[in-house]
């Protein structure tokens, strides 16, 4: 491949909630037993990109250790490779990201120092499945300067204004490119996937930096949509994104779908995660389990429906799980009821425990962790 690819993993917003206060969002837990950069680095395993850079900012701890070892997405090589670029204090920088260029810009030397003639660049919040090595050859036949991929929502599907609107002629050309707008003028959407010549792209970061423009949406696709040659190119696909409580657990959900679930884990090409030495899911006496996932480490006592349970979760006798997701490692009490919920990762919920949510509004579940107290 002819191509590196760099992803944008530093984000944060307050659209997730308490999900992002001790982790990126690009690690939340996705499926039972993935991560959500794990799609895009499978993409670009896939795609044979075999040199990719992760941008990661706030809470990077958790995907720092998911990242630790590259071997699971088959870029452990002697060409090539994963590299983890956190924010750096230098002698001319001493603050941290301000924006998806200036993310770039820091990590310049990466770009000017390899040989690949274009660069990839992703989010690492999409869950999806996509052939970058296409996305490039269209890009090459039509000779664009930028190639954004694109798709296209119903009304119905997610709140369009949180993302890049964009409009397009019959050559597929963007003609229009609003981000974040107040009302959406098409249900075209960018999906954070761009490709451009690395050369250009080096070009335009350094312009940027000189006049003090941070953004890569706003000071260069949008900045620059009739100057240069900005071309789409449609997912027609499965496509998600997870950066808000409803759109997470509705992504998750999805995956109770056997059409869904066949997509992503039995149809070519794979996606892969670093794999936990864990045993295999117990289900005792009294245990029902109906449409859910039941991920690996865990101990089911009660009555599981429609909910994905993640890694080494705890479920005590009479309890009733339904609609929810329950991260890794909770231990849930005898006797506990929960039902549209998300509860995070590592919570102890005591014996006789109630949370209930409802369809438009999933609860947040996040208990004092006594177990883990010093």
């Amino acid at each position: 491949m002819k191509s590196i690819g760099i992803i944008l993993a530093g984000g944060n917003n307050n659209r997730i909630g308490r999900l992002s206060d001790k982790r990126a969002i690009a690690a939340l837990p996705v499926a039972g037993s993935y991560r959500a950069i794990d799609f895009t680095l499978s993409n670009m395993s896939n795609s044979r990109v075999s040199k990719v850079a992760v941008l990661p900012q706030f809470n990077a701890r958790s995907l720092n250790e998911h990242l630790s070892s590259s071997k699971w997405w088959d870029f452990g090589r002697k060409q090539g490779g994963l590299y983890v670029f956190t924010p750096t204090v230098t002698k001319n920088n001493n603050s941290w990201y301000q924006g998806t260029a200036d993310a770039l810009y820091q990590n310049i030397d990466f770009l000017k120092k390899s040989h690949e003639p274009y660069v990839i660049i992703a989010t690492g919040d999409g869950v999806y499945k996509m052939d970058y090595g296409k996305v490039l050859e269209a890009h090459i036949a039509k000779n664009a300067d930028i190639t954004v991929v694109y798709t296209t929502l119903k009304d119905t599907d997610d709140d369009l204004t949180r993302f890049g609107v964009l409009k397009l002629d019959e050559n597929e050309r963007i003609v229009e490119f609003e981000e974040k707008p107040l009302v959406a003028s098409s249900n075209n959407v960018s999906i954070g996937v761009y490709v451009i010549r690395r050369r250009h792209l080096i070009e335009i970061l350094e312009r940027c930096a000189r006049e003090d423009r941070h953004d890569f949406v706003q000071d260069v696709l949008v900045r620059y949509r009739n100057v240069r040659k900005i071309y789409g190119y449609k997912l027609d696909t499965y496509w998600r994104n997870i950066a808000t409580v409803d759109s997470y657990y509705k992504t998750n959900m999805d995956f109770l779908k056997k059409d869904v679930r066949d997509y992503f884990f039995k149809q070519y090409p794979d996606v892969y995660s670093k794999v936990d030495d864990l045993p295999p899911a117990k289900y005792n006496t009294g245990a029902e389990v109906k449409n859910s996932i039941i991920s690996s480490g865990c101990i089911v006592n009660g009555k599981v429906e429609n909910s994905i349970i993640f890694k080494d979760v705890y479920i005590g006798n009479n309890c009733t799980i339904k609609n929810s997701i329950i991260l890794n490692d909770v231990y849930i009490g005898d006797d506990s009821y929960i039902e549209n919920c998300i509860v995070e990762s590592r919570d102890t919920l005591r014996p006789g425990t109630n949370y209930v949510g409802t369809d438009d509004e999933v609860k947040i579940v996040i208990e004092k962790n006594v177990r883990y107290i010093l």
